[in-house]
């Protein structure tokens, strides 16, 4: 079925949200921000300085040792992927490490294990999809502290525990907190809902880290964050006039980027479609580098969705590896897969590792994913390491 009137609402919504937090700065005279959403600003306000506080009291001298990796900005910042890849890092280099997530619009919603081969409507498309990128065990609950709990009594081996999000989660101990953000930065410097911000940005200067994803377009390699008091502008971080360059940053700063990998049809756990089913391609369909992939698409209706917080970023980068899309769908971030959102018209059908996980139990040999990695800056992950190895030693 399409999407429910209530999906559409939510959809909307957002989309209208985003706009006005990361587009041209409101008129002061707005009535809707003076009458309505600042003053539930100041209410954000109030309780995440409350939250703040809290987690200021918990204990950060763990075993094992808890990074959080979190946004203060609502919408995706690729916190996920830098997740999976420092989770791959880190055990190549020797640490043995878990993941905790919550697990958003899961069906259910208590501690439990995620294993690569699990249903993202019963365990949420971000649990999963870490499962398998990582291949590192996952734990996932709505309180992550239980999720933590369950995690340890399981693997009473894992040194490090990497938390998908989490920032304002006042319940769960941390040893080191990573924010990150985009080239957005933080839009308005407003908090929800004036504003993307879920928590102020003075609270920054009390983290350990900010990690900046490099905007599409900048050369090659890792363009080096700028040092404690060297103006925020640097090398394609936020530009002077950013509400994020005026705030009282941490003293690490690192940067990463995205970078597309390869194709791969969606079937169940990863399994690849049959040749002969896979949309007609002559080749077997494991998996398809960039080229070929846009090769095999020439001259045939290719359809788009994507159900992520920015789905736009997601059609320019098809377009940017050759595609040509005859239609865009736009999906509810974290939003239910259902049969019917799969074009019929179309003869492939793209999207994002994330939505895949959730129409793979579809079996429509028409769809593929695009594998995308994060490719952190070296130094973050020495940085991690050092802060690992004095807190077990503390």
């Amino acid at each position: 079925m399409p999407p429910s009137l209530r999906e559409r609402i939510r959809l909307r919504l957002e989309s209208w949200l985003l706009r006005r937090w990361f587009g041209s700065p409101a008129s002061p005279a707005d009535w809707l921000d003076r009458c309505l959403l600042l003053p539930l600003s100041g209410l954000t306000g109030w309780v995440s300085r409350r939250r703040r506080a809290a987690v200021l009291h918990l204990a950060s001298n763990l075993r094992p040792a808890v990074v959080v990796v979190g946004n203060l900005v609502v919408g995706g910042t690729g916190k996920t992927p830098l997740v999976a890849e420092l989770a791959r890092t880190l055990t190549a280099r020797g640490w043995r490490v878990g993941i905790i997530a919550r697990g958003h619009r899961a069906h259910h919603t208590g501690p439990r294990l995620v294993t690569a081969t699990d249903d993202a409507r019963d365990q949420g498309d971000e649990p999963v999809l870490l499962a398998r990128a990582s291949a590192v065990p996952v734990a996932c609950a709505l309180r992550r502290a239980q999720a933590l709990a369950l995690l340890i009594a399981t693997h009473p081996e894992i040194e490090v525990v990497l938390s998908d999000d989490a920032l304002q989660h006042p319940g769960l101990a941390r040893t080191l907190e990573i924010a990150v953000f985009d080239e957005r930065g933080a839009g308005n410097g407003r908090l929800l809902p004036a504003g993307p911000l879920r928590e102020p940005l003075a609270h920054l200067a009390g983290m350990d880290a900010l990690v900046w994803r490099l905007p599409a377009g900048l050369p090659d390699g890792i363009a080096p964050a700028p040092a404690a008091g060297q103006p925020a502008a640097a090398a394609g971080w936020p530009t002077p006039d950013s509400a994020l360059s005026a705030a009282p940053l941490p003293d690490r700063r690192f940067a990463f980027r995205l970078g597309a990998t390869e194709w791969h049809p969606v079937g169940r756990g990863g399994a690849p479609a049959r040749p002969d089913r896979a949309a007609g391609m002559e080749v077997p369909p494991r998996t398809l580098s960039i080229a070929q992939f846009a090769q095999a698409c020439r001259g045939r209706r290719v359809h788009a969705l994507a159900g992520i917080a920015q789905p736009e970023r997601f059609f320019a980068l098809a377009r940017d590896l050759g595609l040509s899309l005859e239609r865009t769908i736009v999906l509810p971030d974290h939003g239910l897969a259902d049969a019917a959102l799969l074009p019929p018209g179309a003869e492939v059908i793209i999207m994002t590792a994330k939505d895949a996980v959730k129409f793979e139990s579809f079996d429509d040999p028409r769809c593929w994913f695009l594998e995308v990695r994060a490719h952190p800056d070296p130094a973050l992950v020495d940085w991690l390491e050092d802060r690992l190895r004095g807190s077990s030693t503390d």
